[in-house]
């Protein structure tokens, strides 16, 4: 999702990283890479970050994007309330394509909601190529749920990592309370954020990702607690794909180069369509070469399960898929699995977001999961944090299907005021209550 206009840029040292990265090289003359298969194997390396004998000495940081020396002392225990696990998110047929002209919702975010396809015929899913790891990690047992952070300002968002170890935490500019997430749950897949203030593609795409990599580099030096680093949030490329499949590869290469490893995609909801990832081949095949892995943001309202089961333009609809969530399914069934080339996967955004759809869908016209509890009680699906539990159970379950996803981080703790309807905050006893009992 993409941030308020209020975004934070960091410049500082950047200019000393320039010619270490060749940015100051003219750039030769811009050409797309040709789409051609590689047999790469992705091989992951073993996250850096601090000594666990460190772990004694540890207490809660304080919310900075460049990690504090930890204070001394024990770290206060929050105190919380726990409730019972709620039950899995029952299976029901998605709500009908809804045809009102209700007004749309802001226009902040860049999330694009796909063009709602007519009904097409439902066909038989094909068989697909059997799943080949190679030395690749299966996924691990038990629930993917993580979190997305925009500021660690609960008690509740560390104690959420202590009594979970959750599978994936993301973090976006308030980066260094991470170093205490991995000394906690090392085996938690870290990624950060950096926001930026253009994502305008223009120019050659190799020159721009080097001025992205010293301008941020910095910023990745100091904080050791991100196994992953993202580029750009939500970028929409559309004809612009191949220069947006050069800027990841090139961001990759760079990265790699000064011992960091780079989370590539980040695409929004309903992007991209199938024809326009083949283009983004290149992309993936780089980040597969230097342990990489993709990301991508899935939303729905009125519910987590809106249009499941709906097809994508011009193909069959399948059973276990649809064009909001689990939309990745149709990218890793019909293209990287048949090819060989799987890549890891984190949904680094999900949740519930009305815009996507807005004026289209069943439902009331809100924003963030706050806004549809009373909706969700009107079709029986419980009250307040209950029915999103329920929903996100069922997501969860999904996803913990699919070997190749590591995890899911839920949009999102710390949201303040500006994404305050969003913000689950208020539900992290019960969400750390449902991944502790299914770890």
């Amino acid at each position: 999702m993409q941030a308020r206009p209020t975004t934070l840029i960091l410049c500082a040292a950047a200019w000393a990283m320039a010619f270490s990265l060749g940015a100051c090289r003219p750039a030769a003359e811009y050409q797309p890479t040709a789409v051609e298969p590689m047999p790469l194997t992705w091989a992951a390396r073993p996250p850096a970050g601090p000594s666990p004998s460190q772990l004694d000495r540890l207490t809660t940081l304080p919310p900075t994007w460049t990690p504090a020396s930890p204070p001394t002392g024990p770290a206060p225990a929050a105190t919380v309330e726990w409730h019972h696990t709620p039950s899995p998110f029952p299976t029901r047929t998605p709500f009908p394509t809804g045809t009102s002209t209700g007004t749309p919702g802001p226009t902040a975010t860049a999330t694009r909601a796909p063009t709602n396809p007519p009904p097409a015929a439902t066909a038989a899913p094909t068989a697909h190529a059997t799943l080949d790891w190679g030395s690749a990690p299966p996924g691990r047992p038990g629930s993917k749920l993580g979190l997305h952070v925009i500021r660690n300002d609960s008690p509740l968002i560390m104690e959420f990592v202590r009594r979970t170890r959750p599978a994936v935490i993301k973090a976006v500019d308030d980066l260094g309370w991470l170093t205490e997430v991995k000394q906690v749950s090392p085996e938690t897949v870290t990624i950060g954020r950096v926001s930026v203030a253009s994502q305008e593609m223009v120019g050659d795409p190799r020159s721009e990702a080097r001025k992205l990599v010293v301008n941020q580099l910095p910023t990745y030096q100091l904080n050791p607690g991100v196994d992953y680093w993202e580029g750009w949030n939500e970028a929409d490329p559309d004809e612009r794909m191949r220069w947006y499949a050069d800027f990841e590869a090139e961001r990759v290469r760079l990265l790699a180069q000064h011992g960091f490893r780079a989370a590539v995609g980040g695409f929004s909801t309903g992007v991209p369509e199938l024809d326009q990832f083949y283009l983004f081949l290149p992309a993936l095949e780089a980040a597969r070469l230097h342990g990489g892995l993709l990301t991508l943001h899935e939303y729905a309202a009125p519910t987590l399960d809106y249009l499941y089961g709906d097809p994508l333009p011009g193909l069959p609809a399948y059973g276990d898929r649809g064009s909001l969530a689990l939309r990745y399914r149709w990218l890793y069934q019909d293209i990287l699995i048949p090819r060989g080339t799987v890549i890891p996967l984190v949904i680094s955004e999900a949740g519930i977001d009305g815009i996507v759809m807005s004026g289209q869908r069943p439902g009331p016209p809100g924003l963030g999961w706050q806004e549809f509890v009373d909706y969700w009680q009107e079709l029986g699906l419980g009250s307040g944090a209950e029915a999103y539990l329920r929903q996100l159970a069922w997501y969860d379950g999904q996803l913990q299907r699919d070997p190749y996803v590591i995890g899911f981080a839920l949009f999102t703790a710390g949201g303040g005021e500006s994404w305050k309807t969003y913000d689950v905050n208020p539900i992290l006893p019960q969400l750390t209550e449902y991944v502790a009992s299914n770890r």
